[in-house]
Protein backbone atom coordinates (compact mmCIF):
# COMPACT_ATOMS: atom_id res chain seq x y z
CA UNK A 1 0.00 0.00 0.00
CA UNK A 2 3.09 2.40 0.02
CA UNK A 3 3.23 2.97 -3.59
CA UNK A 4 -0.35 3.21 -3.89
CA UNK A 5 -0.45 7.43 -5.37
CA UNK A 6 -3.41 9.79 -4.74
CA UNK A 7 -3.95 11.93 -8.30
CA UNK A 8 -4.08 15.61 -8.34
CA UNK A 9 -8.07 17.03 -8.18
CA UNK A 10 -8.79 17.87 -11.88
CA UNK A 11 -9.63 21.32 -12.67
CA UNK A 12 -13.91 21.98 -11.98
CA UNK A 13 -14.14 23.61 -15.98
CA UNK A 14 -12.64 20.18 -17.36
CA UNK A 15 -14.33 17.92 -14.50
CA UNK A 16 -18.30 19.38 -15.48
CA UNK A 17 -17.70 23.28 -16.57
CA UNK A 18 -17.32 25.01 -20.35
CA UNK A 19 -14.46 22.91 -21.86
CA UNK A 20 -15.99 19.60 -20.29
CA UNK A 21 -18.11 17.74 -23.01
CA UNK A 22 -20.47 14.92 -22.51
CA UNK A 23 -22.15 12.51 -25.20
CA UNK A 24 -24.32 9.45 -25.03
CA UNK A 25 -22.58 6.39 -24.43
CA UNK A 26 -23.00 3.69 -27.54
CA UNK A 27 -24.70 1.46 -25.51
CA UNK A 28 -24.49 -1.20 -28.68
CA UNK A 29 -20.63 -1.37 -28.03
CA UNK A 30 -20.56 -2.41 -24.06
CA UNK A 31 -16.35 -2.57 -24.75
CA UNK A 32 -16.25 0.46 -25.65
CA UNK A 33 -18.93 1.92 -23.06
CA UNK A 34 -16.63 -0.11 -20.25
CA UNK A 35 -13.52 1.61 -21.48
CA UNK A 36 -15.00 4.62 -21.39
CA UNK A 37 -15.80 4.82 -17.14
CA UNK A 38 -12.68 2.95 -16.07
CA UNK A 39 -11.10 5.64 -17.73
CA UNK A 40 -13.16 8.21 -16.41
CA UNK A 41 -13.11 6.75 -13.21
CA UNK A 42 -9.45 6.49 -13.11
CA UNK A 43 -8.78 10.09 -14.25
CA UNK A 44 -11.08 11.45 -12.07
CA UNK A 45 -10.98 9.51 -9.35
CA UNK A 46 -10.05 11.89 -7.00
CA UNK A 47 -13.27 14.18 -7.78
CA UNK A 48 -15.31 11.51 -7.49
CA UNK A 49 -14.36 11.34 -4.06
CA UNK A 50 -15.00 14.54 -3.12
CA UNK A 51 -18.50 14.19 -4.72
CA UNK A 52 -19.10 11.19 -2.82
CA UNK A 53 -18.17 13.00 0.91
CA UNK A 54 -20.31 15.93 -0.03
CA UNK A 55 -23.51 14.06 -1.50
CA UNK A 56 -23.31 11.99 1.78
CA UNK A 57 -22.57 15.13 4.11
CA UNK A 58 -26.01 16.54 2.30
CA UNK A 59 -28.12 13.68 2.59
CA UNK A 60 -26.71 13.47 6.12
CA UNK A 61 -27.43 17.48 7.35
CA UNK A 62 -30.82 16.86 5.35
CA UNK A 63 -31.76 14.25 7.30
CA UNK A 64 -29.34 13.82 10.26
CA UNK A 65 -30.72 11.84 13.28
CA UNK A 66 -32.24 8.90 10.48
CA UNK A 67 -28.46 9.22 8.76
CA UNK A 68 -27.20 8.20 12.29
CA UNK A 69 -30.03 5.48 13.05
CA UNK A 70 -28.94 4.14 9.94
CA UNK A 71 -25.35 4.27 10.14
CA UNK A 72 -26.17 2.92 13.80
CA UNK A 73 -28.24 -0.04 12.39
CA UNK A 74 -25.61 -1.16 10.03
CA UNK A 75 -22.82 -1.76 12.27
CA UNK A 76 -25.36 -3.26 15.06
CA UNK A 77 -26.24 -5.88 11.73
CA UNK A 78 -22.00 -6.23 10.85
CA UNK A 79 -21.22 -7.22 14.49
CA UNK A 80 -24.40 -9.50 15.55
CA UNK A 81 -23.40 -11.00 11.73
CA UNK A 82 -19.71 -11.35 13.36
CA UNK A 83 -20.91 -12.56 16.59
CA UNK A 84 -23.34 -14.95 14.86
CA UNK A 85 -20.92 -16.88 12.87
CA UNK A 86 -18.36 -16.84 15.38
CA UNK A 87 -19.74 -18.50 17.82
CA UNK A 88 -22.34 -21.14 15.74
CA UNK A 89 -21.80 -23.69 18.42
CA UNK A 90 -22.86 -21.76 21.48
CA UNK A 91 -25.79 -19.82 19.31
CA UNK A 92 -26.66 -23.33 18.95
CA UNK A 93 -27.01 -24.72 22.66
CA UNK A 94 -28.50 -21.50 23.88
CA UNK A 95 -31.23 -21.67 21.39
CA UNK A 96 -31.70 -24.98 22.50
CA UNK A 97 -31.31 -24.22 26.05
CA UNK A 98 -33.62 -20.75 25.59
CA UNK A 99 -36.17 -21.38 22.81
CA UNK A 100 -38.65 -18.96 24.53
CA UNK A 101 -35.67 -16.18 25.02
CA UNK A 102 -34.57 -16.93 21.32
CA UNK A 103 -38.20 -16.30 20.01
CA UNK A 104 -38.13 -12.63 21.94
CA UNK A 105 -34.93 -11.54 20.77
CA UNK A 106 -36.34 -12.48 17.07
CA UNK A 107 -39.44 -10.30 17.60
CA UNK A 108 -37.10 -7.48 19.59
CA UNK A 109 -34.79 -7.70 16.45
CA UNK A 110 -37.65 -7.37 13.93
CA UNK A 111 -39.16 -4.49 15.67
CA UNK A 112 -35.81 -3.14 15.52
CA UNK A 113 -35.68 -3.84 12.12
CA UNK A 114 -39.00 -1.88 11.51
CA UNK A 115 -37.79 1.04 13.85
CA UNK A 116 -34.89 1.63 11.89
CA UNK A 117 -36.33 0.57 8.02
CA UNK A 118 -36.28 4.98 7.70
CA UNK A 119 -32.78 5.45 9.13
CA UNK A 120 -31.49 2.39 6.85
CA UNK A 121 -33.04 3.56 3.59
CA UNK A 122 -31.33 7.28 4.36
CA UNK A 123 -27.83 5.90 4.57
CA UNK A 124 -28.48 3.34 1.58
CA UNK A 125 -29.63 6.71 -0.58
CA UNK A 126 -27.03 8.49 0.93
CA UNK A 127 -24.28 6.01 -0.68
CA UNK A 128 -26.24 5.59 -3.48
CA UNK A 129 -27.05 8.48 -4.64
CA UNK A 130 -23.47 9.84 -5.07
CA UNK A 131 -22.37 6.10 -6.94
CA UNK A 132 -25.67 6.60 -9.32
CA UNK A 133 -24.21 10.77 -10.13
CA UNK A 134 -20.72 9.33 -10.22
CA UNK A 135 -21.40 6.42 -13.22
CA UNK A 136 -23.53 8.76 -14.87
CA UNK A 137 -20.92 10.91 -15.06
CA UNK A 138 -17.97 8.75 -15.83
CA UNK A 139 -20.52 7.27 -18.81
CA UNK A 140 -21.56 10.74 -20.52
CA UNK A 141 -17.86 12.37 -20.10
CA UNK A 142 -16.06 12.19 -23.39
CA UNK A 143 -12.39 11.47 -22.43
CA UNK A 144 -10.05 14.48 -23.50
CA UNK A 145 -6.25 14.84 -24.07
CA UNK A 146 -5.00 14.95 -20.89
CA UNK A 147 -7.24 11.79 -19.83
CA UNK A 148 -5.93 9.60 -22.59
CA UNK A 149 -2.13 10.74 -21.50
CA UNK A 150 -3.01 10.12 -18.40
CA UNK A 151 -4.33 6.34 -19.34
CA UNK A 152 -1.02 6.08 -21.21
CA UNK A 153 1.01 6.31 -18.14
CA UNK A 154 -0.81 4.33 -15.52
CA UNK A 155 -1.20 1.18 -18.49
CA UNK A 156 2.94 1.13 -18.12
CA UNK A 157 2.67 0.37 -14.70
CA UNK A 158 4.06 3.96 -13.65
CA UNK A 159 1.31 4.93 -10.69
CA UNK A 160 -0.80 2.81 -8.70
CA UNK A 161 -3.89 4.75 -7.75
CA UNK A 162 -6.73 3.73 -5.31
CA UNK A 163 -9.42 3.50 -8.08
CA UNK A 164 -6.78 1.52 -9.95
CA UNK A 165 -6.86 -1.29 -7.00
CA UNK A 166 -10.30 -1.39 -6.52
CA UNK A 167 -10.95 -2.07 -10.24
CA UNK A 168 -8.42 -4.53 -10.15
CA UNK A 169 -10.12 -6.20 -7.31
CA UNK A 170 -13.18 -5.97 -8.94
CA UNK A 171 -11.77 -7.35 -12.10
CA UNK A 172 -11.59 -4.94 -14.57
CA UNK A 173 -7.41 -5.38 -14.09
CA UNK A 174 -6.88 -5.38 -17.52
CA UNK A 175 -8.46 -2.03 -18.32
CA UNK A 176 -7.50 -0.49 -15.18
CA UNK A 177 -3.44 -1.57 -15.54
CA UNK A 178 -2.98 0.21 -12.06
Amino acid sequence: MDDIQVPPLRAFKDFLGESARFQTPAFNDLMRWNNRVVNNLLYYQTNYFLVTVVMFLIVGCLHPVKMLIGIVAVIAAFMGFIMATENKRQMKNFKQAHPLICVLAILAIGYFIVYVFGGLLVFIWGIALPLAVIFLHASFKLRNIKNKVSYGAKSFGLKRTPMGVLLTALGQEQEARS
